[in-house]
């Protein structure tokens, strides 16, 4: 790969829809020696964050065009970062910061997408392309240097994210502790953020294992409470996982919390299915009722997949999607099991939702926490 630096004159560049939609620009970041980078073209609203949305890996297989035109004027640094490296396909936005200015600040967003290998392109119409996209859902694509034609077909080949197990590709193969709070918490690591980390280290001393851990495994640390994080891709994908996950389901003892990809995975060991959203949720302002206090929530979302309402067994409906009315949270009838679609621990916010990382520890409470279980004890 190469790179441009801001202050030279950038390469041009192309965006190709696989509908054959183009957009113009300039290439920035690590460019590809063939001039081709591809994977699904998605839109994120956040105002604010660009570093943590980029680095968090639910985002893997996925090109990321921001809705908001000016990118990178505060850098980057260390403290904000999701995860050790972006796992995303590429960044599109309308203007690139060359010039960062904040305390905080180690870099610059582009030099910080060099070091990672990340491509980029900027001076797009993110206008056009948000509309097109909304009004023709979410596609592949293919961005970079190279010629139109290689561009259209490189997109026209490139897999979506239907089918695909992403989350073997982001999460980790050994075991990782964090945490010193006094309960104990086993965390599946379907692509955790730093950020769930930090909100469940201070409820508890986490084990954070790999994606495809056995349930007898998990339930032979005696946890207080089970954690199913966040991830990229399509959760019907993951048939191996689902039937751990409806293996604690079943021991019915252990109190069970999802976010994210962790939610639509315990719906499905519940009972429930899946689909597709035609362009999905990602933003920092989405609006979410929470349908026992008719309180309403401002959350940050970032999810291609929903679940889908005609199939819920027992379970209730505890939040709703203000925009669309797709579900946004549910809760278990019969076992200590509760998840929602957004993001409580959001950096660098909204955070109207964390209050659930408390209903996490009272219900770990209830079910004999903290650290009231001994391993083995399954």
């Amino acid at each position: 790969m190469n790179h441009r630096s801001g202050s030279l004159r950038r390469e041009p560049a192309l965006l190709v829809l696989a509908d054959g939609a183009v957009f113009e620009g300039e290439a920035f970041g690590a460019v590809p020696d063939d001039g081709v980078s591809v994977g699904e073209a998605v839109f994120n609203t956040v105002l604010s964050g660009y570093q943590e949305v980029i680095t968090d890996p639910s985002y893997a297989g996925q090109v990321i065009a921001f809705t908001y035109p000016h990118i990178g004027n505060y850098g980057v640094n260390p403290a904000d970062d999701e995860a050790a490296a972006p796992h995303c396909s590429g960044v599109v936005v309308r203007d690139l910061a060359d010039a960062p200015s904040n305390w905080r600040s180690t870099g610059s967003l582009e030099d910080y997408l060099v070091s990672h290998g990340v491509a980029g392109i900027t001076g797009v119409d993110t206008r056009r392309l948000t509309r097109h996209l909304r009004d023709h859902g979410s596609a592949p694509c293919a961005f970079g240097t190279a010629a139109e034609g290689d561009l259209l077909a490189a997109a026209r080949s490139a897999p979506p994210t239907d089918g695909r197990d992403l989350v073997s590709t982001v999460t980790r193969s050994t075991v990782l502790t964090r945490g010193d709070g006094p309960y104990r918490v086993v965390a599946y690591d379907f692509g955790i953020k730093e950020a769930m980390l930090r909100q469940l280290g201070d409820l508890a001393t986490v084990t954070v294992v790999p994606a495809a851990t056995p349930a007898d495994e998990v339930l032979a640390l005696g946890p207080d409470g089970i954690f199913l994080s966040n991830g990229p891709g399509d959760p019907a994908a993951l048939p191996g996982v689902i039937a751990e996950i409806r293996g604690l389901v079943d021991h019915g003892t252990v109190p069970i919390f999802g976010i994210c990809l962790g939610h639509q995975l315990l719906a499905t060991a519940l009972g429930a299915t899946t689909y597709k959203l035609a362009f999905g949720h990602h933003g920092g302002n989405h609006p979410v009722r929470r349908t026992s206090t008719g309180r309403v929530e401002i959350t940050s979302q970032n999810h291609n997949y929903a679940v889908a309402a005609d199939s819920l067994g027992a379970t209730e409906v505890t939040h709703v999607n203000l925009n669309d009315g797709v579900i946004e949270g549910l809760a278990s009838t019969e076992v200590p099991a509760f998840s929602v679609q957004y993001h409580p621990e959001a950096g660098p916010g909204p955070h109207d939702a964390r209050y659930l990382f408390e209903e996490f520890r009272m219900l770990m409470d209830a079910h004999g926490g903290p650290s009231g279980r001994d391993g083995g004890a399954a």
